[in-house]
């Protein structure tokens, strides 16, 4: 029996990435866009591949997400933001639902979705994250955005040989 394999696949050439941006926390989330555009470029994504968008805070990141998965413009999406934890129980509530948000759109419009949103304790632990995360979640964008395409292409290649 062979087994097949697909490779890792981190060439951005001609990928469409849709960022969006929490600006709560506002230096650690400029770090964290910093970071990922270098990378996005540094994979071959062209700068006019790009479409950077900003909002208040974490919740609302889901909502554009969306928005920007139904267009169907994207290959990949990125969310860059930062929770840090305070004296109340809304670290909690804005971590867990705005995850929860990414992860059932990604799944619900079959779109790669990065998530860098960081959730740390202290502003000194998002600030040694920032640029390795947003870094990262550019990585992880292409990788799935070729993944998927290439995993689209195989259905339809079965579908020709029926």
């Amino acid at each position: 029996m062979t087994v097949g394999s697909y490779e890792t696949n981190l060439n951005g050439d001609g990928l469409r990435i849709g960022v969006v941006q929490a600006r709560f926390n506002e230096d650690i989330c400029h770090g964290l866009l910093s970071a990922c555009l270098a990378e996005l470029k540094r994979l071959g994504v062209e700068d006019e591949d790009i479409l950077h968008v900003t909002v208040p805070g974490a919740l609302e990141v889901p909502l554009v997400l969306q928005k920007m998965a139904e267009s169907q413009q994207f290959d990949a999406l990125i969310a860059l933001g930062a929770v840090i934890r305070g004296e109340t129980y809304h670290f909690e509530l804005v971590s867990n639902e705005s995850g929860a948000g990414i992860t059932r759109i990604g799944l619900d419009y079959g779109i790669p979705i990065a998530n860098a949103i960081l959730t740390t304790e202290t502003d000194e632990q998002a600030e040694v994250r920032m640029e390795v995360k947003g870094a990262d979640a550019a990585r992880v964008a292409v990788e799935m955005a070729n993944l998927t395409i290439a995993l689209e292409e195989l259905s339809q290649d079965q579908g020709d040989d029926e």
